[in-house]
């Protein structure tokens, strides 16, 4: 038995981790899914590694799966506690000493971001609905779900404050990445994650939040991930 360690992303609570808790608690596993800080002005980096290494206390087995500015803590927590394998899901990148808000300019997010909306004929400056943006490949009713109960304000703390490590931690590491995403478009993630860490993500379907859309075949991707580790 594994102890999954889900680590959701910004602006956003655990609860968008139930449908893979359920998948993987089907399969045997534990699950940790602890709330981030991330509407407290006080709370930086620091403070989020440390509601997840608490969360974790003295479990084994761990498998950390980081997603979206999640990535930014994953590896935090990888190089605090003893992880068998960190899996990076359409997440953030970070460089060392590179802060969550200088991220954008420096993997250049804004102009692929125009060039993938000018694809699918999103004009610049245009606002659109956030179920076809962030939520087009998830279940109706967890997308109102999610919009009406779970979106939380992101404090702007963390943003300022450099990624604490001055190199990757010591952990077998993944990248699986949304195929379907249009917040973070395919072509510039598959560039950051060869750049930033060296090899290809592997991909499957899903928006933004593949673990609403796909949980079981996110669920066995991450256990055909764990078995090969």
């Amino acid at each position: 038995m594994a102890t999954y360690v889900l680590i959701h992303g910004g602006a956003a609570d655990s609860w968008c981790w139930g449908p893979l808790a359920a998948e993987l608690r089907d399969r045997g596993h534990e699950v940790v899914a602890p709330d981030l800080p991330c509407d407290d002005e006080s709370a930086g980096l620091a403070e989020y590694a440390d509601a997840v290494v608490e969360a974790i206390g003295d479990r084994g087995q761990l498998v950390v799966v980081a997603h979206s500015f999640g990535g930014f803590t994953g590896p935090l927590v990888c190089d605090r506690v003893s992880a068998d394998l960190l899996v990076m899901l359409q997440a953030q990148v970070p460089a060392p000493g590179e802060s969550p808000g200088a991220w954008w300019d420096n993997t250049g997010y804004g102009p692929a971001r125009r060039e993938a909306d000018l694809r699918r004929g999103i004009t610049e400056g245009a606002e659109e609905d956030p179920r076809s943006f962030f939520l087009h490949d998830t279940p109706a009713d967890l997308a109102a779900e999610l919009l009406a109960e779970h979106q939380r304000h992101q404090a702007a703390t963390p943003f300022g404050e450099p990624w604490p490590l001055e190199a990757w931690p010591k952990v077998p590491t993944r990248f699986l990445m949304a195929s379907g995403d249009r917040f973070f478009p395919p072509e510039f993630m598959r560039r950051v994650v060869v750049e930033r860490l060296g090899f290809q993500p592997d991909e499957m379907p899903g928006d933004h939040l593949p673990m609403l859309g796909h949980p079981k075949e996110l669920a066995e991707r991450l256990e055909a991930y764990r078995a090969e580790s």
